[in-house]
């Protein structure tokens, strides 16, 4: 009977172990790399926001003359730049991010920012602009109304504002007219680029692969680049395939790094940084110099003068601070509480720290912000 209750203990704690993560501290494939080619294009635009209420651009500014002009001409109203008014009509830099597998049809956001001397763009209405990429060609075209996330209002004597009134958004203000070039089906391989560059990583990353996907043949090239060489079955469910590569789980390997911020005193380290054994003291040096005058006057009546003397009076203190010894820590836990029994303060750690690493203790690099 025990042998049975034995084997099923067994079998429940293989079961259990099993049903735990791949590993501790183990990230998605998706959340620590990206693949080539899927990413974002940045569009630019010129274009006109009218129907301000007197917050425009003024007539000093040309090329807003000259837009609205030139628009005006487009629709068959023939003016001169010395009959335009500007104040109602600001011109603005429209830009936007096409992204990735973008469809005709679809919209994306734009974001507006005034060229000119407007004082705001709230209350206006984008006139129709096409939004370039980077080779020429228009990709979206945007138009509608700006909503500022501010107000400008005010008088001759005060003036109250909040936040940029001079730049604003429209949500789903572009409409895409053209796809992007990049036709993912079409691939002979994948392109996995680390976020972080590490030649760990990126082996422990073509291991995985090569594991949990026997039909896949993955390499690392470099720190920052995987190679995935697809199959001919692989095409017919690309998306499928992408699906499973980028919910893998890896463990990445951090360097030993230490981050300190001296204008905040903010101290932050990596779980992999060691502090070899050394012995540490820390005292604060604080002096006080406390300026006065000392007055004697002559008595009434008499023929003396009135003498000022000046004083000044420094002590000095000085914390009293033993040497402490610092073994060293083989966690980032021990390391913490090792310098925390120092009672120094985080300005102290910073200044402790920057001295152990010139010691040569401090087995991490140390950036200072």
């Amino acid at each position: 009977m025990s042998k049975y209750r034995t084997v099923l203990c067994l079998s429940l704690s293989l079961l259990w172990l099993l049903s735990l993560p791949l590993s501790a501290g183990a990230v998605r494939i998706k959340d620590m790399a990206r693949f080539k080619g899927v990413r974002g294009n940045a569009l630019v635009g010129y274009g006109l926001v009218v129907g301000l209420n007197g917050t425009g651009d003024k007539k000093a500014t040309t090329f807003t003359v000259q837009g609205l002009t030139n628009m005006l001409t487009r629709m068959g109203i023939r003016v001169t730049p010395d009959q335009v008014a500007v104040k109602n009509v600001a011109a603005v830099m429209v830009t936007a991010t096409l992204p990735p597998f973008a469809r005709v049809g679809q919209r994306i956001d734009v974001l507006l920012s005034s060229m000119g001397d407007a004082t705001s763009l709230g209350g206006g209405t984008l006139i129709m602009t096409p939004l370039k990429g980077l080779d020429g060609k228009v990709y979206a075209v945007a138009q509608g109304p700006v909503s500022v996330g501010g107000f400008l209002a005010g008088g001759q004597a005060a003036t109250v504002r909040k936040n940029h009134p001079t730049v604003g958004r429209i949500p789903e203000g572009a409409r895409v007219e053209r796809e992007p070039p990049y036709r993912f089906g079409d691939l002979r391989k994948l392109v996995i680029t680390l976020n972080t560059p590490d030649f760990t990583t990126a082996h422990r990353v073509a291991r995985r692969i090569n594991q949990a996907l026997p039909g896949l043949k993955a390499r690392a090239v470099d720190p920052s680049t995987v190679e995935v060489n697809l199959s001919p079955q692989a095409h017919r469910d690309m998306v499928g395939l992408v699906a499973k590569l980028e919910n893998l789980e890896v463990k990445p390997d951090l360097p030993a790094k230490v981050v300190v911020d001296e204008r905040t005193g903010t101290v932050v380290m990596g779980e992999n940084v060691r502090i070899s054994k050394v012995a540490v003291t820390s005292g604060a040096l604080s002096i006080s110099v406390t300026e006065s005058q000392q007055v004697s006057q002559p008595l009434p009546f008499s023929q003396g003068q009135t003498v000022v003397t000046p004083q000044t009076e420094v002590q000095v203190g000085e914390q009293r601070a033993r040497l402490q010894v610092v073994d060293g820590g083989v966690s980032i836990g021990e390391v913490v509480r090792a310098l925390n029994a120092l009672g120094a303060t985080p300005r102290d750690l910073i200044t402790i720290l920057q001295a152990i690493k010139a010691a040569g203790a401090l087995q991490a690099e140390l950036e200072i912000l």
